[in-house]
């Protein structure tokens, strides 16, 4: 007769007090531990901020460390004599609209890698993984030359196009991410409604990629916002620049104008940072579900 042999009492007890000394050692880390390195780190990145506007606010010509008495002559100056109001209402237009081109091509892309199987996908996936690291600057040749063949140099419908095909790529992949998380059974469960397969994607998928749909747009509409090199090689129009090439008419080779650069940096980081404000919230759900299968 084979019988079961409880274990000893002792050792029972034992295991889950030594693993609870060990839970309580980790636990209570002094402190100053966590604080201290914070505080240094957030000490680093406040610096230059603190900086910033420091340069922006001040009178032209003082050299105090607290910008009082407080001045916006500077955002002013570049916002009516530097042409920034032009400049923003450029960057914008591109912006919302390589933001608006990425995420429908992508939506389309990234669901046919997805939800079909085809030959040579893998090679597919390899081709837009290793696009990821082609810098952009090797792009100009080819896309200034299909520009000028289509007359469109010096237009911002040529900076939209270049943005869109820099940004394809990774965004498709990442909407892919986000479009396997959702579990084919709903589309099927809609087919079996009498839904076509349009209308189950518009129904039934598309609501809930919103958290990814979100981060692909915003990360597609920052890096649009903040990209100098097509601008500044497609476009000569002055009328028609964008913030990231303002900022650097700023500079000259005999000298620079501080309090003017801080404003027109201040000016640029602002609506980015309200951006993310308010979307940072579907900004980490998607990309942490992005991240989980693909």
């Amino acid at each position: 007769m084979i019988t079961e042999i409880a274990p000893a009492p002792e050792r029972v007890a034992a295991e889950p007090v030594k693993a609870r000394k060990k839970r309580r050692a980790w636990d209570e880390v002094p402190r100053w531990q966590i604080y201290v390195p914070l505080s240094i780190y957030l000490l680093f990145t406040l610096i230059p901020f603190y900086w910033i506007l420091l340069f922006a606010l001040r009178p032209a010509g003082s050299t105090s460390l607290v910008p009082w008495p407080m001045t916006f002559e500077h955002f002013q100056k570049v916002w009516t004599e530097r042409s920034f109001g032009t400049y923003f209402a450029n960057s914008v237009y591109v912006g919302l609209a390589t933001l608006v081109l990425t995420t429908a091509v992508a939506l389309a892309g990234g669901y046919a890698l997805a939800r079909f199987d085809f030959r040579l996908k893998r090679g597919f996936m390899l081709a837009l993984l290793c696009s990821q690291f082609v810098p952009g600057a090797l792009l100009l040749v080819p896309l200034f030359q299909i520009f000028a063949g289509l007359s469109m140099i010096n237009s911002l419908g040529s900076v939209i196009i270049a943005e869109t095909v820099f940004q394809l790529p990774l965004s498709m992949i990442l909407i892919s991410g986000f479009i396997r998380n959702v579990p084919y059974s709903l589309e099927e469960a809609a087919w079996v409604d009498g839904c076509n397969r349009l209308t189950a994607f518009r129904i039934v998928v598309l609501p809930l990629l919103r958290p990814g749909l979100i981060a692909v747009g915003s990360f597609a509409f920052v890096h649009a916002w903040n990209h100098f090199l097509f601008a500044l090689m497609f476009l000569s129009d002055q009328s028609k620049q964008t913030i990231p090439v303002g900022l650097n008419t700023l500079m000259s080779a005999d000298s620079v104008d501080l309090g003017a650069l801080a404003a027109g940096g201040i000016i640029a980081a602002v609506p980015v940072v309200i951006v993310f404000a308010f979307i940072q919230k579907w900004l980490i759900t998607g990309f942490s579900a992005g991240a989980v299968k693909g």
